[in-house]
């Protein structure tokens, strides 16, 4: 039976990977320092397993932290101008040599190693740094500890405005749960854009409630670029210190801001054109147009229609001779019309009128009158 029990242990053993150091390996990143003890100016090696392939990390010499709760104050506790890049091998593996530097913060210190880009990873290792003064770690606020329990999105669309250039927003939901011993209340958390490879911009994001232990909850948090934005964003969300989530984003190009500019380059030299002819037709001499006679007699302004309707007046006949001048002792008749009396220049020629109709047949020429 000892035999058989033996043999068993040692399937399990096989089956989880070998010893306890490596099984943790296989859960996720491990960083290991040699020595552990080091002086100011002197240098310590760094190896670390369990990292994803081909990735670009930073390692750092921190203070104020632990394994277990991690960089109190985040990187602002850690000596960065000394920090070196190392990027993992095919295996997920890496080695480095790391110079000691003595952090802003005390002691305890750890060599923190994290991802630059990608998903985010961090682990540490114990790290004593001779002659550096140690301080207990502040207490922590709160017992609680969240945890994203669901998948990350981004809510919302683009307007009308955006495809002219107005900041593109969005809307982060996630569920998140508490899976501390202590409430957490008005959560704050931090939310980064990242353009490309550009360092994340950070903005601060307060969830307004209590969330019990064992509790979860749905948070919705505003994000939102600059005006003109567009390309391929990553957003990031922290809190504690720790990254709960990445979304990526792909922001379309503004296109109406392209057609603004279009229409602007063909309106401006139209309107130009035509402002420069404008001044050349002011400017330029003008043409000299014969006046016209005075002799040329005005336009009718009646049709000639009209015109043998209306009795013709004297004025608008052709000049006749000066009439005689009536003799004032001459005899006048008021059977007569002046001028015509009998004897007189008019009367020889004067005729007796017939106010008979004349036939179609007879002459209307009027008989002269003989000697009586």
């Amino acid at each position: 039976m000892r035999w058989v029990a033996l043999a068993v242990a040692g399937a399990l053993l096989v089956a989880l990977g070998g010893p306890a150091g490596q099984v943790r390996a296989a859960e996720g990143p491990v960083v290991e320092v040699s020595p552990v003890q080091a002086g100011a100016g002197g240098s310590v090696a760094v190896r670390g397993s369990g990292w994803r392939p081909r990735t670009l990390l930073m390692v750092l010499v921190c203070g104020r932290a632990t394994p277990a709760r991690g960089v109190v104050g985040g990187t602002n506790s850690c000596a960065n101008g000394d920090g070196r890049a190392v990027t993992t091998g095919a295996d997920g593996a890496f080695r480095r040599k790391l110079p000691v530097a003595e952090p802003p913060v005390p002691c305890p210190c750890v060599v923190h190693v994290a991802t630059v880009t990608g998903a985010q990873a961090e682990a540490d290792a114990v790290l004593e740094v001779a002659g550096h003064p140690v301080a207990p770690l502040p207490a922590e606020r709160s017992a609680g500890r969240l945890a994203v329990l669901s998948d990350t999105r981004l809510a919302g669309a683009g307007g009308l405005l955006t495809w002219f250039g107005a900041p593109p927003g969005r809307t982060l939901v996630l569920t998140v749960g508490n899976t501390g011993t202590g409430p957490i209340e008005n959560p704050v958390f931090q939310v980064g854009t990242a353009h490309g490879v550009f360092a994340p911009e950070w903005d601060e994001r307060q969830w307004h409630g209590t969330l019990a232990p064992g509790k979860k909850a749905r948070i919705k948090l505003p994000v939102e670029l600059s005006a003109g934005a567009h390309g391929d964003y990553t957003v990031t969300l922290k809190y504690g210190g720790r990254v709960l989530a990445e979304q990526p984003w792909g922001v379309g190009r503004p296109w109406g801001v392209t057609l603004f500019w279009i229409l602007l380059c063909l309106v401006v030299p139209a309107a130009l054109f035509r402002a420069g002819m404008a001044v050349v037709d002011r400017v330029r001499p003008r043409r000299h147009r014969p006046h016209r006679s005075t002799a040329q007699s005005p336009r009718p302004l009646l049709g000639p229609r009209l015109r043998r309707l209306l009795p013709r007046s004297r004025s608008a006949g052709p000049p006749a001779a000066t009439a005689p001048v009536a003799d004032p002792a001459a005899p006048t008749l008021p059977w007569f019309v002046p001028h015509s009396a009998p004897g007189g220049p008019a009367g020889q020629t004067s005729a007796p009128h017939d106010d008979r109709p004349a036939s179609p047949t007879t002459p209307t020429t009027p008989t002269r009158k003989g000697p009586t």
